[in-house]
This record gives C-alpha cells, structure tokens and sequence, in this order.
C-alpha cells in the first residue's frame, strides 16, 4: 500500500515573497511584451517570406506579423484583427500566408525558450533536463476537417499534446486526434527537440506509462518516468525462480509475479538498437512506431521483445517510485508546471469562448504554434523580470534563497493585459525603455496601491474581452 502524496508544503515565506516579487513587476499589454522581447531576442527575424529572402525585417513588417500572432494565439481571428488595428484584412492574410508558418514558427519558439534557458533564474526552476507531456483540449465549430467527436468532452474538440520543461518552457506542441491515445505521441517532440534544454528523463501522467514507452526512452537512452496509478494491476518481472527471489528480497520478492524472458530479448537486441536508431536520428515518425507496436500481438517477435523490455524497464521505476517519496514529490511538481500552463493558454486563448474555427490541420497547427510562442513569450518576459526584482531585493540587503524562488511560477498572466487597446507601435514601445533596453519596476508608492502607471487608468477585466475590438485596438503604429 503506498499512501497518497500530500499537497507540497509551499513555505509561508514563499507565497510572501511571491506577492511582493509581483508588485514590484511592470504592467505591460501583450502587444507591449513582444515587442520589448523581440528586443533582446530578435525572435521575430525567425519570421523570413516562404521565398526565401532572408532580409532584415521592416519595422512594418514586424507590426504585422506581431498583429497575426496576437490574433491566432488570442482567438480573435484576422478579420476582427482588422477591424481593430486599421491594417487591412488582405495585408494580415498576406503576412499570415507568406511569414507566419509551423516552420517559422518553431524557429521563432526555439530562439525564446533558448533566450529563457540562459537566464540564471530559469536554471532555479530546474536544470532543463527534465520535462512532461500533456493533452490539453478546445472545442471546435463550423466544418472542420480535423476534428473527431469526444463524448466525455460533450462534442467536437481538438486536443493538443504540449512538452513542457522543469524551467516552465514549452519545447514541442503537437495536434493529436483526441480519439487516440496520447501515449503515442510522447516521444515525437521530445525526440525532436531543437532547443538548448539538455532533456533526459520525461514524466507524463498515467496515460503515457505504456510498455512500448517503457521500452523505446531506454533503447534511445532516456528514462520515462511517469506517475502510476492502479499499482495493484500492474505486473512486475524477475530473473530467477520466486524461492530464490523470496531469499534475496524477502520483502520485495513476493511483489514480482512474472519471470522475465531475457533470451526473447537478447535474440531481438540488434533489431531493437536498430529501431532506436532509427528514432533517435529521425529516419522514423515515433507516434507510429509506438502505434504500430502497441497494436501488434504477442506472436510477432518484436513486438514481443519490445513489450518484454517494457516490461523490465517499468519495473526499474516502479522499485525506485515505491520507495522513493521525494521521486514521486519529482515528478508531481513536473507534471503541476504542466497544468498551470495550461491555465496560461486557456488565459491566452479567450476570444470566442475559446473556440476554434479554423478547419485544416495545417491551419490549426500553426495557431497551435502561435498559442505556444504567446506562452514561452509570458514565461521568459516574467522571468526576466521576477530576477530584475530579486536583484533589487538583494542590493538592499535581503536574503533571497535560491530554495524559496523554486516555489515562484512565471507561468501564469498577473501583469499583462490581454484586453482593451492593443497597440502594436514598435518603435514607440522601444522608447519606453531605458538605456538598457528595460522597464523600470514598479515604484514603492505605487506598489502600496496596488497599481501602476498603466494600470492606474486602465482597469483590467475578463468582461472587456468581448469588447476588445469595440475599444478600437490602434495596431497602426
């Protein structure tokens, strides 16, 4: 009987420090975040004409490509766009048509989640060596194309499957059938993965902890290391007879009901490197390497050796899951990063009750993609600006510990404004800031107050988003 985890005692001192870390961050529109981002970044000179011309990005263009982005990842759409910035409809499906594609896109997303990884807060969140996976899904309306029906959902969704490191990054998004087991989708991103983080070891809920799974992270050298549940149905193997396993682990032994067919394995073993070769170098697409495989029957060799492998591997972390609390406490806290940034999306992606309209798979891909860079955007920018904070903390004299800015989230939308006027004004925006390319934290008397100089005038409510176009978004620059 292994008890429950409780809920991770979060020291006092650190939902304090939170509270004053985030009065002392800047208030900034969304538009405003980008374009101060881009800044340091340059993320947007990912965004080159599918011609090829690889020129230095107009502040014009920029304008537009920062317009579509805010327009897919908010839900808004380009038409209300449009009629919100003073940019005609043509000019934003033009830069959406010919700038703004999954290729860029992933580009764009690389250069952010790097920018965060060298941040030296980010590295107190987590190392970057670890990640997860999760579905996350959205209703969907009109004749989509790519769109199977959901019954637990209650109608048409799409479901999306995101890889989210221990740094609050999210390296990989994917759109799945919501039909199909998100199992086999884990390892494509995190194979794929283009970025700096140095992944090795992968968590996912109870849904990823299949034996193929179990099997492909450890011929690829990675470890899965899921959450399990339902311990009572799982079957764990030994090496020898259950007399001499008794002998050698009297309090374990009994739990290991199965004897492990190791000479199935090892007439196998050079076919199996070959498949993980495979993967790993990408000569084969792993969501169908591990559907294939999980479909397959015992009387195929392979599949036999593979799922016997599983089989071992899974027992490996179920000894050290059993036993180890902090392990489980591990992989908990990783899968928490996960949901929270889920809530960031749902925050994000507000216009029309969240609903997608876009009917093709490519289309939703990118909008997928869009979501994604909005919320590596939010993360990184409040990153950069927590550790402003913390700075200034500490050249007053305050003890600061690494331990208790572990518990602080910059996954989450405190001080942005999605909503109201949108002005995407690049060089205005620049001007805002300093000499060092920075905003200036908030001021102590304003911070008493609860307010800003922007917000002091601008009052920020989820209601306003259904008049978000009405206020008239000044996009024209």
């Amino acid at each position: 009987m292994v008890p429950p985890l409780s809920a991770e005692d979060v020291p006092a001192e650190a939902k304090a420090l939170k509270d004053e870390l985030a009065a002392m961050l800047p208030f900034a529109p969304i538009a405003s975040l980008l374009i101060e981002l881009d800044a340091r970044t340059h993320f947007l000179d990912c965004f080159t004409h599918t011609g090829g011309r690889k020129l230095s990005t107009s502040t014009e263009t920029k304008r537009n490509i920062l317009a579509v982005l805010i327009a897919m990842s908010t839900n808004l759409g380009l038409a209300r766009m449009s009629e919100a910035c003073g940019v005609s409809y043509d000019v934003l499906a033009w830069t959406m048509e010919w700038y703004v594609r999954e290729e860029t896109l992933r580009e764009a997303n690389t250069v952010i989640v790097n920018h965060h990884y060298g941040l030296e807060l980010a590295k107190v969140f987590g190392g970057g060596t670890m990640s997860s996976s999760d579905g996350q899904r959205f209703p969907v309306r009109g004749k989509e194309h790519h769109r199977p029906h959901h019954g637990r959902s209650r109608g048409q969704v799409l479901s999306t499957c995101t890889h989210v490191s221990d740094q609050w990054s999210t390296y990989g998004t994917k759109i799945i059938v919501p039909t199909a087991r998100e199992a086999h989708y884990v390892l494509d991103d995190f194979l794929g993965n283009a970025t700096d983080l140095p992944v090795t070891e992968h968590a996912t809920d109870a849904h990823g902890a299949t034996l193929i799974n179990f099997a492909l992270f450890d011929l690829v050298g990675k470890a899965l290391t899921p959450r399990m549940r339902d311990l009572t149905r799982v079957t764990l193997v030994r090496d020898d007879t259950p007399t001499e396993i008794a002998k050698r682990y009297p309090h374990a032994g009994p739990l290991l009901g199965a004897r492990w067919t190791e000479d199935l394995v090892a007439g196998c073993w050079p076919d199996l490197l070959r498949m993980a070769g495979s993967l790993k170098y990408g000569q084969a697409t792993a969501s169908l390497i591990v559907g294939k495989w999980s479909a397959a029957s015992r009387q195929n060799t392979l599949a036999a050796a593979l799922k016997e492998w599983g089989m071992l591997r899974r027992t490996v972390h179920l000894a050290k899951y059993l036993s180890d609390p902090v392990f489980r406490r591990k992989i908990s806290r990783q899968l928490n990063k996960g949901e929270s940034l889920h809530a960031l999306r749902r925050d994000l992606h507000y216009a029309q009750q969240g609903t997608i309209t876009r009917p093709h798979l490519e289309q939703q891909t990118e909008q997928a993609w869009c979501l994604t860079l909005l919320t590596n955007a939010v993360v990184a920018w409040m990153t950069e600006y927590y550790s402003r904070a913390v700075l200034e903390l500490r050249s007053q004299g305050r003890n600061v510990p690494d331990e208790i800015l572990s518990h602080i989230s910059p996954g989450h939308s405190d001080n942005i404004n999605f909503f109201g006027v949108i002005n995407v004004d690049v060089e205005a925006e620049l001007a805002k800031l300093d000499t060092s390319g920075w905003r200036p934290l908030r001021p102590a008397q304003l911070r008493e107050l609860g307010l800003t100089p922007l917000n002091a005038k601008h009052t920020r409510s989820p209601a306003a988003g259904s008049s978000c176009v009405a206020s008239g978004a000044d996009l024209s620059g």
